[in-house]
């Protein structure tokens, strides 16, 4: 496996092409919408895109993209990006971290150097990770396209390929939203890679998306109570793959429609009351749009989606029980998109550890950084005590 540095570079005449585009934006009529009951507001689209326009300073958030060690390699055809920053401390352990959608590996930004250097963040050195944060499949610097159908199932075995080229014969896993497919294909499909499995979404192998849900405890449904679980929380999967091609001829033409689309998820899916500045400020969501402007790569995004069929559940390919037979740990987000219940967790899982947040949504690690980092920290901590004597 060839493994090339990698940095990021956008040329100079695309960013004034961005600006050009921005500048000539048609704006579309609209009605009464101060209370966005009919998708993104134009106010805030405005206030956002201008600033895009004029004050955004993609360089500087290129320059920090950079600071993290970057690179580049090909499995089986399919080119990969990752991050990879190497642990501080006498044993860290491997752990890959896993993206969702519209997610980008800069959705780790801020729990990177927590696992990697935790003295450096009033942590024990004895809890250090080296990190391996890639691109999905088609997704940003995870390109050109594939002309293969890469969805998580793929994605989970070239996974195993990636760390195995690195070095590590076992790993932990983490992972949000197709992340958490990811995640949960190799404790299912990989157990003999898996070190562990830590979830901020519970998908499990085999089990419907909505298993357990007629069963919840009265504090189950208090919590359920408080996540988006409406048809507007879902729909955008079956576009996402039954109608990707349509969806992305729009995307790629438009910067001003790719903001309103990816923007009302990041403010509906995130724990922000409705102010999604208090979870991503300006620079964090311009450089997200940014990363998928100039990579071209929407619609890598969604054939990945398309290709892992995410409205299903996930597919058996062994009969070992429980279906995820490596340790396993799920964090819970109170105003996530999906629930299940402990009880079911624990009975397709090898469940170690199961907590309930106080705060947090669908994009977990990069709205609750701290709790997820010390979540993980807790999870690994006796799976690492047992490698270190076992």
């Amino acid at each position: 496996m060839k493994i090339e540095p990698f940095q990021v570079n956008i040329p100079q005449g695309e960013i004034e092409a961005l600006r050009t585009r921005l500048a000539n934006t048609r704006w579309a009529p609209e009605p009464n919408n101060d209370d966005w009951s009919y998708g993104v507001n134009g106010t805030y689209l405005r206030e956002l895109l201008n600033y895009w326009k004029d004050g955004f300073d993609w360089r500087a958030q290129e320059a920090r993209i950079n600071q993290f060690p970057q690179f580049r390699t090909e499995i089986d055809g399919v080119p990969i990006h990752f991050i990879h920053v190497r642990g501080k401390g006498p044993n860290p352990v491997p752990i890959i971290l896993n993206h969702g959608w519209p997610w980008t590996f800069w959705d780790f930004k801020d729990i990177i150097m927590t696992l990697a250097d935790p003295a450096a963040y009033g942590g024990d050195p004895k809890d250090s990770f080296d990190v391996i944060v890639p691109s999905l499949p088609g997704f940003i610097f995870s390109e050109p396209m594939p002309q293969q159908i890469v969805g998580y199932a793929e994605t989970a075995d070239l996974w195993v390929k990636l760390m195995h080229g690195l070095g590590y014969e076992k790993f932990v896993t983490h992972g949000g939203d197709a992340g958490a497919f990811v995640s949960s294909r190799l404790g299912h499909a990989h157990p003999e890679s898996g070190m562990g499995v830590h979830l901020s979404f519970p998908i499990l192998p085999g089990v419907p998306h909505e298993a357990g849900m007629a069963d919840l405890t009265p504090e189950e449904s208090a919590l359920v109570q408080g996540q988006d679980r409406g048809p507007g929380a879902f729909f955008h999967v079956l576009i996402n793959t039954f109608d990707p091609q349509t969806l992305a001829w729009a995307m790629h033409d438009s910067p001003v429609g790719l903001a309103a689309w990816m923007l009302l998820r990041r403010r509906s899916w995130s724990d922000c009351h409705g102010d999604v500045e208090t979870k991503f400020d300006k620079d964090t969501l311009l450089t997200h749009l940014s990363l998928y402007w100039f990579t071209n790569s929407f619609i890598g995004s969604q054939l990945f989606c398309r290709a892992s069929g995410f409205h299903m559940p996930m597919a058996l390919v062994n009969d070992v029980k429980p279906e995820i037979s490596v340790p396993t740990a799920v964090a819970i987000m109170p105003k996530d998109l999906m629930y299940k219940p402990r009880s079911i967790v624990a009975a397709h899982s090898d469940l170690r550890q199961w907590t309930v947040f106080p705060s947090g949504g669908h994009f977990g690690a990069a709205e609750e950084p701290k709790l997820m980092a010390e979540d993980i920290r807790s999870f690994v901590r006796p799976l690492r005590k047992a490698q270190l004597t076992g």
